[in-house]
């Protein structure tokens, strides 16, 4: 493949990065289980996350200061969940996990300002808005996992057969959503605080974001008009 042809693919993928990185992001919150009987279920969340950090770093690989601090926030993580099939530690996965949450908020901010500074709305840019309401769900995620190792009982969580990650992010998704089946409770004061900033952040950026992008939307067809 020659250089013109690596560049034009690098570019196609950039108009699409969004769409697939929550492509990926909606296959690890439905394709996992559905795989559940037949693979160990957390290799597959494991393949999938790594998936989600490599597709997340090139994303803001415009910039390669970015791409580098992103990296260096992903590594620790993906060294975490990748090591427990080797060595035990919570050590080890309260660092790469805490890690793992500066990482999801690194990427929101970025994607946040790369949306906020667009003058059109794209298929590609309402991607990145979904993206970036998945990746908050996501976020909480690996936080209410570090209270629960480091505070064992903050969350009581059904006694079921089902990857202590997936119950974290169906509990987030709930949250985050203000749906609030009730199956998962947060016991402690730390629990129910996180849980509360999770469900108003992720109510006021659903408002925001739309009614920012209507907006545009809105000032991009009559400025068509006009032409």
């Amino acid at each position: 493949m020659d250089r013109s042809k690596a560049l034009s693919l690098r570019q196609i993928y950039f108009r699409r990065r969004f769409v697939i990185l929550l492509v990926l992001l909606l296959a690890l919150i439905l394709i996992t289980p559905l795989v559940e009987g037949f693979v160990k279920l957390h290799i597959i969340w494991n393949i999938f996350l790594t998936g989600i950090f490599v597709s997340a770093v090139y994303a803001v690989s415009e910039q390669k200061r970015r791409a580098y601090i992103a990296s260096l926030l992903a590594l620790p993580m993906l060294m975490s969940v990748w090591s427990g099939y080797f060595v035990e530690s919570n050590s080890v996965v309260i660092v790469g996990t805490l890690c793992g949450v500066v990482f999801f908020a690194y990427m929101i901010v970025n994607i946040l300002l790369f949306i906020y500074r667009q003058d059109e709305v794209t298929r590609d840019l309402i991607a990145g808005a979904a993206v970036v309401y998945l990746l908050m769900a996501m976020m909480w995620v690996f936080i209410y996992r570090v209270v629960e190792i480091a505070h064992p009982g903050s969350f009581t969580i059904p006694t079921t057969q089902i990857y202590e990650q997936m119950r974290f992010i169906y509990f987030s998704l709930v949250t985050i959503t203000t749906l609030g089946y009730g199956d998962i409770v947060p016991t402690t004061n730390l629990a129910r605080s996180l849980a509360t900033v999770e469900a108003v952040v992720g109510q006021l950026y659903l408002m925001t974001t739309v009614a920012w992008l209507v907006g545009v939307r809105v000032t991009q067809s009559r400025e068509k008009k006009s032409q």
